[in-house]
């Protein structure tokens, strides 16, 4: 990075540091890990970002992120921060995930998901053109009638082969308010013969303690868990395969180490079954780091491995990826949304060094 960027980015993350104190937040940590990049701006708000790998070449690769406001929408950066397309006029769209190979009319097709909260739907885009697929959207959690119940919020998808060998595609959908046991709902994300993106109902899951709400939540694909920020109380694990019939929550941790919100949630993968777990502990401005191999049915297998400050103020949505895009980040990247209309990307080598450190442990 040059001496510029780097000025640029001091800059940036100085004029944060400065709202954050003035409108009463916790500070940003004197050592912060500062990001590598920090993206151009929003109109409104910043919430949740997602990665989409670049088929041939991770160096195209682009993130993928929500401006959550009446009116917002999704945008589409490269991995400078720049934009590089947008789609607006939202209604609040939340949260945001990727699926990749949705068989449409017998061609595989990349696809990025928003919740738009007003609106009660979900919304299905085409990637990388951010070309709408889903004919005006899906509606979602159909029949609740309680306050908050059909606001969608929270989103993440789990991908699996179907008996066909093509990719079945789910989509879990958290809300503003909901019932404990049935607060996620799951859908199954196909193409009708006419190009249309569709969703239907296959599953209903997860405890909620009441206290909050359920917004982050993660798939971690290849070992088939998902994981969900129950706020202030603790992160839940359970399958994301609706087809084991098992709604048993596996695990519940991280119930003791967070400040107050317990927010957005990574994974990073080393290994076929090792690696991290990211969450934001939001009103502290930092990630506590867990090890992804923590065993099901034992909560103290989830033993904080460290507590990183980082400069991103009162982080909501998170995404991580270890894979080689080259140039700033050769060992892949964490992403954070900030306070500022911004997203935070962190050359991974940066996270890695507090963790091996043990830092806040």
């Amino acid at each position: 990075m040059t001496n510029t960027k780097i000025a640029t980015v001091a800059a940036l993350v100085y004029a944060g540091l400065l709202a954050s104190c003035s409108s009463g937040l916790a500070p940003v940590s004197k050592d912060a890990v500062v990001p590598t990049v920090v993206t151009e701006q929003t109109e409104f708000d910043t919430d949740d970002p997602a990665i989409w790998i670049h088929p041939t070449d991770p160096t195209q690769s682009l993130i993928i992120g929500t401006d959550k406001e009446v009116g917002g929408g999704l945008y589409l950066y490269d991995l400078d921060g720049k934009i590089v397309r947008k789609v607006t006029g939202l209604e609040r769209p939340n949260n945001v995930d990727i699926a990749y190979g949705l068989d449409i009319r017998g061609k595989k097709v990349d696809i990025a998901i928003t919740t738009e909260r007003k609106a009660h739907k979900i919304r299905v885009y085409s990637l990388p053109d951010l070309t709408p697929i889903d004919d005006g959207g899906i509606p979602v959690f159909e029949g609740e009638r309680g306050d908050g119940e059909q606001d969608a919020m929270g989103i993440s998808i789990y991908t699996k082969k179907d008996s066909t060998g093509s990719n079945a595609i789910y989509a879990i959908v958290g809300r503003k308010a909901g019932h404990s046991g049935s607060y996620l709902w799951q859908y199954r994300i196909t193409a009708s013969a006419d190009g249309i993106v569709k969703g239907t109902v296959v599953r209903k899951f997860g405890a909620y303690s009441g206290k909050k709400e359920i917004e982050a939540i993660a798939v971690d694909n290849e070992l088939g868990y998902v994981y969900y920020s129950d706020e202030t109380a603790g992160v839940r694990k359970y399958y994301a395969d609706p087809d084991k019939n098992d709604n048993k929550e596996l695990a519940f941790f991280a119930q003791n180490d967070v400040t107050s919100d317990h927010e957005g949630i990574a994974i990073y993968k080393t290994g076929d079954t090792t690696g991290y777990i990211l969450l934001s502990n939001q009103q502290n401005n930092s990630f506590v780091i867990y090890p992804r191999e923590g065993s099901n049915g034992d909560a103290n297998s989830y033993t904080k491995l460290a507590d990183i400050p980082v400069s991103a103020i009162e982080c909501d949505g998170a995404e991580a990826t270890s894979l080689n895009l080259g140039g700033k980040f050769p060992k892949g990247m964490l992403i954070a949304m900030s306070n500022g209309k911004v997203f935070h990307y962190y050359d991974w080598n940066l996270i890695q060094e507090r963790i091996d450190k043990g830092e806040g442990k």
